[in-house]
């Protein structure tokens, strides 16, 4: 039998996606006959997750008891007795509980694979046992369950999950991850934004590896030896004489232009008596290169040009960087043999760079020019400062502000590595740091870094890297304070915003309230007379009367009980206190919902569908609640013997359901459609209202689609649906078709 396959969905972190795009993989291969169970998935609670495992076999858990308490874990013998094509386990570096066949799950996912079943499952960066001491050292927090790094080398597809830590922060802060009592302090520790950045880069560079491995294994399979530029790789040739110092960093420099790329130094180790006299040079030029970030490395070869020709090739380097001295050029010029010249002949498809070794004695000429040139770079210098400190202002100035964007100009107008702006907030206990923003790769957090730079009694701007001057600093000094100036300025416009919408909604609160108050009285009053008109006429009064004065009572009660049921609801909205629960509702089965509620008035109802709806993905009660809410106030706009339609299509992955009545031309929003409207925010659906053509309102629910369903042969759906003109199934409510 042949092994399963092991496709692994890599993390930075928890929350970025990892299962629900596993479940999503799961639902597309479902989705075109691929025999697909969950062999175990963990949710979390996160109703998005939830609802991409519909429909999906999930195979029952096994139940384990341990020290008096209960666990569940997943059921492998059942899982293996079910035998599907493929399985989706969650969580691979999961430790299982004492009693079960396998220590951890990735041994139970190695039977699942020998068995030859499919396994797709999820990881995080922080499991794999060669970085557990990297993320504690980044996190603070010790990996209790890792993963050996051979078990996840060995899978046959590894996809990488990316989130930036600015949205997975933004998916915390609305409660896709946690639950709210664990939110801020995820935010404030685990979460940090250079935490999360980190563990990005770790995710990104581990992924890259594997892809590198996975292209020397083709290369060496199929014979390349054509380097491919997939990463620049830079060779240093290593001399171990003065003036190699100045050829790495060159080639750093080079390197550093690139994100990504490899610096590799070499010296090639010669049988000519000369290695001993090289090895303090060659130790100094060793740290040098670990300072830069490279490696260091010595092999034997007594032709130079070609050892190194050969090292490169073999680690696929698109340059080589060498050292030229005066000597090498005067061999040159003599014999035509000198190494930088050769290697050139030979390289090939590898770029090759000469660095100049010169000595003081040659430099000396030099020197009037070099002041020459030193005084025109630092006039040139000021000028662009002063453009900048007057970019910075003016942006500032006309609100346009973007505070990462002003530090980000800052860091490369100074050659800084990195820049925060940080500001200190006072809390119970004592003011706290916070960042701001930030610019660069691993910006500071918090103070003590290379430079702080006091901007007022609040902030203050942190740098990594070094400033050259006084003149520089004070610039520097400048630009922070305009970078300042830019936060509190938008801090106060954004205020004044929220002010000036917080008025607007008192004021349309309060009109909703005045108007819902008369139609209140406008009820209760009808409710009076008619209570008046039954107590004045005693048994005089005919029973058809009758009957007709406990109608219209009953009618003004329904009316003012909808109008207190509204208000209520609006008030639990309002303050959070609705929950929803996301999964694929069938729009038929809630329009039935819908007028079953409406009672008698259904019959004034035209519903219109497009063939083969999808199902939406909704709160089914919620929905039912918003259409019902909506189509009673149509209804009772409408005139009589004009129907209020609804029709539902689905363009561009999205159900749009429109209601449509032929009422007064639109006015303000009713209490019905303002709870409508925040009914539909609550779910993540959004809600609009228009004018109609040909006089009255349209009000339109637009509800993300599920997959859709499969055709039913051109038949109405469900008894309630035929077929109508071009190519939609219509179902129209009319007096005639229903009774009360």
């Amino acid at each position: 039998m042949a092994r399963g396959q092991l496709r692994i969905y890599l993390g930075a972190a928890p929350g970025v996606g990892k299962t629900y795009a596993m479940l999503a993989e799961g639902q597309r291969r479902r989705g075109r006959g691929t025999d697909v169970v969950g062999g175990l998935i963990e949710a979390h609670g996160r109703r998005l997750t939830a609802a991409m495992a519909e429909g999906l076999e999930i195979v029952p858990r096994r139940t384990i008891s341990y020290r008096g308490a209960t666990f569940t874990e997943m059921d492998l013998d059942a899982v293996l007795a079910r035998h599907p094509q493929v399985a989706l386990v969650d969580e691979l570096a999961h430790s299982n509980v004492p009693g079960c066949r396998n220590a951890k799950r990735w041994q139970d996912v190695e039977e699942l694979l020998e068995a030859g079943i499919d396994v797709i499952t999820t990881l995080n960066i922080q499991h794999l046992e060669s970085l557990s001491s990297v993320t504690r050292q980044v996190t603070g927090v010790e990996q209790q369950e890792t993963l050996p790094d051979e078990v996840a080398r060995r899978a046959d597809q590894i996809e990488l999950v990316d989130m930036t830590p600015e949205a997975l922060r933004r998916r915390m802060v609305h409660g896709n991850i946690y639950p709210p009592n664990r939110i801020e302090a995820a935010l404030t520790h685990y979460f940090r934004p250079g935490n999360l950045t980190a563990l990005r880069e770790l995710a990104l560079l581990w992924v890259a590896d594997r892809v590198e491995e996975g292209l020397q294994r083709y290369r060496a399979e199929h014979g390349i030896a054509t380097p491919w530029e997939t990463r620049e790789r830079i060779v240093v040739g290593i001399a171990g004489e003065k003036g190699d110092e100045a050829v790495i960093r060159r080639a750093a420099r080079i390197a550093a232009r690139t994100p990504g790329s490899d610096l590799l130094a070499v010296h090639v180790n010669r049988d000519d008596g000369l290695v001993t006299g090289r090895t303090g040079a060659l130790a100094t030029q060793r740290a040098l290169v670990a300072a830069a970030g490279g490696s260091f490395q010595q092999i034997p070869g007594d032709d130079v040009p070609e050892t190194l020709l050969r090292f490169a090739r073999a680690e696929n380097a698109t340059q080589i960087v060498l050292g030229a001295s005066r000597r090498g050029r005067v061999l040159t010029l003599l014999t035509g043999k000198s190494i930088p010249t050769r290697l050139a002949r030979r390289a090939e498809h590898i770029d090759v760079h000469l660095v100049s070794r010169e000595d003081k004695d040659r430099r000396r000429p030099r020197r009037a020019l070099a002041a020459l040139g030193s005084r025109r770079a630092r006039a040139a210098r000021a000028s662009a400062e002063a453009a900048a400190l007057t970019r910075l202002a003016a942006s500032v100035l006309r609100g346009h502000g973007d505070p990462p964007a002003l530090l980000e100009e800052i860091r490369q107008m100074f050659g800084l590595d990195a820049v925060s702006l940080l500001e200190w907030r006072k809390n119970g206990s004592g003011p706290d740091c916070y960042v701001v923003a930030s610019a660069g790769d691993h910006p500071p957090e918090g103070p003590g870094a290379d430079l702080d730079v006091p901007v007022s009694d609040t902030m203050t701007l942190a740098c990594r890297g070094h400033v050259r001057g006084q003149d520089d600093l004070r610039v520097l000094y400048s630009c922070a304070v305009q970078v300042a100036a830019g936060v509190s300025y938008g801090r106060r416009e954004a205020r004044q915003a929220e002010a000036a919408r917080r008025e607007a909604e008192l004021h349309s609160r309060a009109a909703l309230l005045a108007a819902t108050g008369e139609s209140a009285r406008d009820q209760l009053a009808t409710a009076r007379a008619a209570l008046a008109s039954l107590a004045e006429g005693g048994g005089a009064i005919a029973p058809d009367d009758r009957a007709a004065l406990l109608a219209e009572i009953r009618r003004a009660v329904d009316q003012v009980s909808r109008l207190v049921d509204d208000l209520r609801d609006l008030s639990r909205v309002h303050a959070g206190a609705v929950e929803t629960y996301l999964r694929p509702v069938d729009f038929d089965a809630v329009m039935a919902a819908c007028l079953d509620d409406l009672g008698p008035g259904s019959q004034q109802v035209t519903v219109s569908t497009v063939e083969d709806l999808p199902d939406v993905i909704a709160d089914a009660a919620l929905l039912t609640r918003i259409l019902t809410s909506v189509l009673a106030e149509a209804v009772q706009r409408s005139p009589a013997g004009t129907p209020t339609e609804v029709t539902a299509a689905c363009p561009d992955g999205q159900v749009e359901i429109r209601i449509t009545d032929h009422g007064p031309e639109q006015g303000p929003d009713s209490l019905a459609l303002r709870l409508a409207r925040d009914l539909a925010d609550a779910m993540g659906d959004t809600l609009s209202c228009e004018s109609a053509r040909g006089g009255g309102r349209t009000v339109t629910v637009t509800v993300p689609a599920a997959a859709r369903r499969s055709p039913a042969g051109g038949a109405g759906r469900a008894g309630t649906l035929v077929p109508g003109p071009d190519d939609a199934q219509t179902c129209t409510r009319v007096a005639a078709g229903r009774q009360g």
